[in-house]
């Protein structure tokens, strides 16, 4: 049977508001009363009942993450960088995942806010739900943050990397070396991969070497089926056109798609073609030749995720933040 409070007070013969500030560290003990309730603790193996604690405290200690996919070590290691934060914290973390579907994002946020979650961070927010205004209304009442997403609600905080300046850099990168027809693959339903494109087809019409057919959607971005179809339409289009001297992918596992579909044409990289990914995940430096990319501060949005969040639920989800980072172009091998 599960030891409660009430048997843990009675064998340290202290009262149950006594053991609860030991565990809950919101008000001070003397030094020896605190030691003899942690080995109480200890030995009689008590673990807290968190939802009664939530029931006492009004506040739940759970938070709700987001993300459209596991697969692409990019939200592992933002997750990783929210999780770390929360480590210090009263908090823990219910994670949910999308596979990028809107209507199971709707799902997914309605069920944290069921389980009343003392907010949510969504990672990459499905572009529709954004500009329907979804998130608008759910904001006003949950504290919400997002990393990488289109928003332009008051109510909600964001952390995002400066894509727009990213991307600029990559381009220009390639133009420094010599390159012109530059393919670029994109992903679809996404904000982040939006602004890319914006920035692709801004640059490259200022050149007056915009072409529409250099412009690639494979489709969902973010799973080992990115790397695969990345591949057959790069070498589809690769094979056809060979006045290409470089690719922008919009994340490393497209890069290494098309790092894939070199090899399958036998073309040699960075001599017959020039790649360039983003993101900076942690297979871009294991994959042959080592991908050139993009480093997001994937640990960094996290952190400053899960900042913007505690911010918001202490003061009563009155307030809002925008933070942006700066991003490292990692020069590579491709």
């Amino acid at each position: 049977m599960k030891v409660t409070i009430v048997e843990v007070a009675k064998a340290a013969n202290v009262s149950v508001a006594t053991v609860s500030r030991v565990i809950n560290g919101n008000y001070p003990v003397k030094e020896e009363t605190k030691q003899k309730v942690l080995k109480i603790i200890q030995e009689l193996e008590y673990t807290p009942n968190i939802q009664a604690r939530d029931l006492i405290k009004q506040q739940s200690s759970t938070v709700g993450v987001v993300v459209p996919s596991i697969n692409n070590m990019f939200f592992p290691s933002v997750v990783d960088g929210i999780e770390k934060y929360f480590d210090s914290t009263q908090y823990s973390l219910f994670l949910c995942t999308t596979n990028h579907d809107k209507d199971k994002e709707i799902a997914r946020i309605n069920e944290l806010i069921a389980r009343n979650v003392a907010g949510i961070i969504v990672i990459d927010p499905n572009l529709e739900n954004c500009k329907s205004k979804f998130y608008d209304n759910i904001s006003k009442s949950t504290p919400v943050v997002f990393v990488n997403g289109y928003n332009t609600s008051s109510n909600i905080s964001s952390v995002s990397n400066d894509e727009t300046s990213g991307a600029r850099m990559v381009i220009e990168y390639l133009f420094e070396n010599s390159h012109r027809d530059i393919l670029f693959i994109r992903g679809e339903k996404s904000y982040s991969y939006d602004v890319k494109e914006k920035v692709y087809r801004d640059v490259m019409s200022e050149i007056n070497n915009l072409h529409e057919e250099y412009i690639i959607n494979i489709g969902y971005g973010n799973s080992i089926e990115t790397v695969n179809k990345t591949t057959e339409e790069c070498v589809k289009i690769l094979d056809s056109n060979k006045k290409i001297s470089a690719v922008f992918a919009c994340n490393d596992l497209m890069g290494i798609g098309i790092i894939n579909a070199c090899k399958k044409l036998n073309k040699k990289i960075p001599e017959d073609l020039s790649v360039i990914g983003y993101d900076n995940i942690e297979l871009s430096e294991i994959v042959e030749p080592h991908l050139t990319t993009v480093d997001q501060n994937m640990f960094l949005l996290g952190e400053n995720a899960a900042t913007l969040l505690i911010e918001k639920i202490e003061n009563g989800n009155k307030y809002s933040k925008k933070i942006i980072l700066n991003n490292e172009l990692i020069i590579r091998n491709t």
